[in-house]
């Protein structure tokens, strides 16, 4: 027999978090379902024997309680305009209050009071430069936990969880979603097990997107084809991002090619922090993390192109997973290369690095060429956005700066889905950066207490 709960979350990340949050003071039996381990048991054995990557499956830097997140340098943006595309499902205002209600959660959970992004007269001259150079700054506040500080706050979370009686099963692959005459009541693990509940939650996170685009392409779902965000993790001397990083700790820039127009964006700036590896079912790619007590002479960001997809084309997923594939066929890996040797043309070197100025912090890198990986617009497009921040902080277009691929975030594809952001089968929703809603953080954990408020409404009734 199928164990019964009144509400099922896949994915243990953000958005499943504070679903569960949101529900556990009134509702009954909750179940998360979450493939990956807890958190004292995420371990990257690369980052501990400094090997490359032996390719876990799932890989515990993307994959188990928390999320992809987890090993994030927890950067919780306290604006409307970033993070994803919930003002396309609520209104700006109530946006708002929800990013104040669930800022005030990761508060009491043990989140710091220092938020960057307050002195206006200081964000107001970096926006005049920004200007000048071309660039647009959105402005936006800044509470940045850090990634040790990050871990805390999230085992926090599990416990007040599990002790109000929340069932939390780890190292647990669904593979199905269970919809009878048109509703959904279960889900089916990979070992066979079912469990049954009222209402079904499908956070799966960025890895899981693919699995949730299929499962929804299988129940007769439709779909949005959002961006596929391609690019690199630039890496440089924490001294040249510092004007920056001091006001803001997180700038994030947009531009648009002078050849093409394509849209570049800033993202996940890490001051102080370390490029790492993360494997999405198999395909390496680069991401960064600050921590919030160690910290490195580095700074790094990504640099992602955004390009729109139309027909009849429609696996922006699978074209970013074969852009960073190439990637992983000429470096077995990450790539790294200096700038001054892509602008000469060249590949780097283990020599030519050495007589660099900046010392990776991702040591397993294999120097090569990105022009042999990203596309020809991307790569125009990513060489012109350095021109441009150079000008309003000098020294990023350094010869000596580091270049990693490729960087790629999966959140390509989005369900159609209600202003609850309930599915067209009664009783599945779908939340968080999986389900292309979100992008961030903040963001992700609204998803969850927007359905975690509906879910309450309609069992209070």
């Amino acid at each position: 027999m199928a164990k019964e709960f009144d509400v099922i979350i896949i994915g243990g990340g953000p958005a499943g978090i504070f679903a569960a949050l949101e529900l556990v003071e009134r509702t009954g039996k909750i179940l998360i379902v979450e493939k990956g381990k807890s958190l004292v048991d995420r371990v990257c054995p690369s980052k501990q024997r400094h090997i490359p990557c032996v390719k876990c499956q799932p890989c515990s830097i993307v994959c188990g309680w928390g999320g992809a997140g987890a090993f994030s340098d927890g950067k919780l943006t306290l604006s409307t305009e970033v993070g994803g595309f919930l003002d396309e499902y609520i209104s700006k205002d109530r946006l708002h209050k929800m990013i104040r209600y669930v800022d005030d959660i990761y508060l009491r959970f043990g989140a710091p009071e220092q938020v960057y992004g307050d002195d206006e007269e200081k964000v107001a001259a970096i926006e005049k430069k920004a200007i000048q150079a071309d660039l647009r700054l959105i402005p936006s506040r800044i509470r940045h936990l850090g990634s040790g500080r990050t871990l805390a706050v999230l085992q926090a979370m599990q416990e007040d969880l599990e002790q109000k009686g929340v069932e939390v099963a780890l190292n647990s692959v669904c593979t199905e979603l269970i919809v009878e005459n048109g509703v959904a009541v279960g889900v089916r693990l990979k070992d066979g097990q079912e469990y049954r509940g009222k209402y079904i939650i499908v956070g799966p996170g960025r890895e899981g997107s693919e699995w949730l685009v299929a499962e929804g392409r299988r129940l007769g779902l439709t779909t949005t084809v959002n961006p596929v965000d391609i690019g690199v993790r630039v890496e440089l001397p924490a001294e040249v991002m510092e004007p920056l990083t001091s006001v803001v700790y997180e700038s994030k820039f947009i531009y648009y090619s002078r050849t093409f127009e394509d849209r570049v964006r800033t993202f996940c700036m890490c001051p102080h922090g370390e490029v790492v590896v993360e494997n999405n079912d198999g395909v390496m790619t680069v991401n960064g993390h600050s921590h919030a007590h160690k910290k490195t002479a580095n700074t790094n960001f990504a640099l992602l192109v955004s390009k729109n997809f139309t027909e009849p084309f429609k696996e922006p997923i699978t074209y970013g997973r074969y852009v960073a594939g190439l990637a992983n066929l000429l470096g077995g890996g990450v790539i790294v290369q200096r700038l001054g040797d892509l602008q000469m043309g060249r590949r780097s070197t283990p020599e030519r690095l050495r007589k660099g100025l900046v010392v990776p912090t991702l040591q397993e890198a294999t120097p090569g060429d990105l022009s042999l990986v990203l596309p020809y617009r991307h790569l125009l497009a990513i060489m012109e956005m350095l021109e441009a921040l150079d000008m309003i902080a000098p020294g990023v277009n350094s010869r000596n700066t580091l270049l990693y691929g490729v960087e790629v975030k999966f959140y390509s594809s989005r369900l159609h889905l209600s202003a609850n952001l309930e599915t067209k089968i009664p009783g599945l929703f779908a939340v968080g950066d999986g389900a292309g809603v979100t992008r961030g953080l903040m963001q992700a954990s609204i998803s969850g207490v927007i359905v975690g408020q509906e879910i309450k409404r309609r069992l209070g009734s």
